[in-house]
């Protein structure tokens, strides 16, 4: 195994990077939900280092994953949407440590939009889950107008427990996948280390949850949102839109519904639990554990009802704090971070904890060195930034969250200033108190200093006629997808009676080692 660049006496060590999707940090244990079983993320968490307040870029699956691989905020990326391309000559986390010498694999999901269905991964093992055209593009033209696959609240009222489900079977075959590159990892002739990466669909909507993992709960003891849905007289200008775009009357929820969505929900996070639980499990059985290094996070998280809100969209901690649980070599064990942190921090902090050498093309990040923090060193300071430019809008939103302070801020609406240390469930909002009108302006200022938004803004809207133009063509006549289509050749893993003068396949495999 090669040794790193940055620190030459350890080897590189292995990565497993685990991405549930729409998990809320706000519904784990570990950050302080009395009522969700995550026994494998305990331990997990117990052994290493916990980011108690950790956030992502974008409370939007696309956005959201870009800026984690890149280290770079979705505006300077063009990753407006979920039909945002990734540019190809961005580099990523993977193109980094590809580059220093690492294998680079992906099992699941990681929404990638156009022909590049890679990025830097060598390998990839499953398709996508999601379209990976330019058929969910937003129209800032027409902000009123309801798209067909907009979100609605169908997932709601139809929440509860089954037996399969297109997301049940998406998962198992990724997790399957996924553990079983880990044995051929281990079993081939390859000296590199290895960053895999698994992504789940789970706990996204449909709330649809495995029926023993259900069980595992009592209904009656399901919680139900603190904060109730506001009256629409009431609403602020996001509940406007969030009711606007997803809450349109079709599907009436009460009670009952959101306490069975709230129920599906736990025992799916239960359900990603259990699957993180394989994979360690396949990393102790091979003996890979003490040298790999398992990072677990979510791209976003979901509200749950919390104001009668639902999925994403928005910059409430429901929506946008997410888990970030770190172990392995390195790592300190038992550390809590209470700082806040960013997504956009993972890349250059898994470039310093590997002794990966930061080229030239990484020097102009967005994110931060956390390793320090994790290795009894310095503190970290928090300072997180996160931009929303999707569907429901029509303008940019933006958030800075400050030590205990958060403020959301678009053009030509009311902004959002709360105290998260005095206020940790956003109930009052700063920006409508006059005694709080100077650090208002100030935070204001900063915002319109750090971006043109009126630029960005334009730069949204022209991006999203050009991508309705090209998919409007690339959708008549002959269509050539973009979707990743996984390759095998089951003549080297299988027995067969031609070109097969390689080693056992069986006994290459096998634990434990035949002697």
């Amino acid at each position: 195994m090669p040794l790193t660049q940055g620190r030459p006496s350890r080897p590189q060590p292995n990565i497993l990077l685990v991405v549930f999707d729409q998990m809320s940090a706000l519904a784990l244990p570990d950050y302080g939900h009395p009522l969700v079983r995550t026994p494998h993320l305990s331990r997990l968490a117990a052994r290493g280092t916990v980011f108690e307040r950790a956030y992502c870029a974008s409370p939007l699956c696309s956005p959201s994953r870009y800026a984690l691989l890149t280290g770079l905020l979705p505006s300077r990326i063009g990753a407006y949407d979920n039909a945002s391309e990734l540019p190809s000559g961005v580099p990523t986390l993977m193109h980094h440590l590809r580059a220093a010498g690492y294998r680079t694999c992906l099992a699941g999901k990681m929404d990638f939009t156009g022909a590049d269905q890679l990025h830097g991964y060598e390998e990839r093992l499953t398709t996508d889950l999601s379209p990976s055209d330019f058929g969910w593009v937003p129209d800032w033209d027409h902000p009123d107008q309801v798209q067909p696959w907009f979100h609605t609240l169908q997932s709601v009222a139809e929440a509860g427990p089954c037996d399969y489900s297109l997301s049940l079977q998406y998962d198992e075959e990724a997790t399957f996948k996924a553990v079983q590159w880990l044995h051929k990892a281990k079993a081939s002739a390859d000296p590199r280390p290895f960053l895999l990466t698994l992504s789940v669909m789970q706990p996204h909507d449909p709330y649809q949850a495995l029926r023993r993992f259900w069980d595992l709960y009592d209904h009656d003891s399901i919680d139900m949102p603190v904060l109730p849905a506001v009256p629409a007289a009431m609403r602020d200008p996001v509940g406007r839109r969030m009711y606007a775009m997803y809450d349109r009357g079709e599907f009436p929820v009460g009670e009952i519904e959101i306490r069975r969505a709230r129920h599906a929900y736990y025992a799916m996070v239960s359900y990603c639990d259990e699957l993180l639980g394989r994979l360690l499990a396949a990393l102790a059985a091979l003996g890979l554990d003490r040298d790999t290094m398992v990072i677990v996070t979510s791209d976003h998280g979901d509200m749950l009802g919390e104001r009668g809100l639902w999925y994403k969209m928005n910059f409430f901690d429901g929506a946008v704090r997410v888990p970030l649980v770190m172990q392995g070599p390195g790592i300190e064990a038992g550390r809590r971070i209470a700082e806040p942190v960013s997504h956009l921090d993972l890349l250059p902090t898994l470039l310093s904890l590997t002794g990966t050498a930061v080229d030239a093309s990484a020097a102009n990040l967005d994110g931060r060195d956390l390793s320090s923090g994790m290795t009894g060193g310095l503190p970290v300071r928090g300072e997180v930034l996160g931009e929303y430019m999707g569907e429901g809008y029509d303008r940019p939103v933006v958030m800075i969250r400050r030590g205990a302070q958060k403020f959301v801020y678009s053009r030509g609406e009311l902004a959002q200033l709360y105290d998260l240390g005095e206020d940790p469930r956003e109930e009052h909002n700063l920006a409508l108190n006059p005694a709080e009108a100077a650090p208002l302006r100030n935070l204001t200022d900063e915002v319109e200093g750090r971006w043109d938004l009126e630029a960005l803004r334009n730069a949204v809207i022209g991006s999203q006629r050009r991508r309705r133009l090209v998919h409007r063509a690339l959708t008549s006549g002959r269509v050539a997808p973009w979707d990743y289509e996984p390759r095998s050749d089951p003549s080297h893993e299988y027995y067969r009676n031609y070109g097969n003068d390689g080693p056992d396949p069986d006994r290459s495999l096998r634990l434990p080692r035949i002697p």
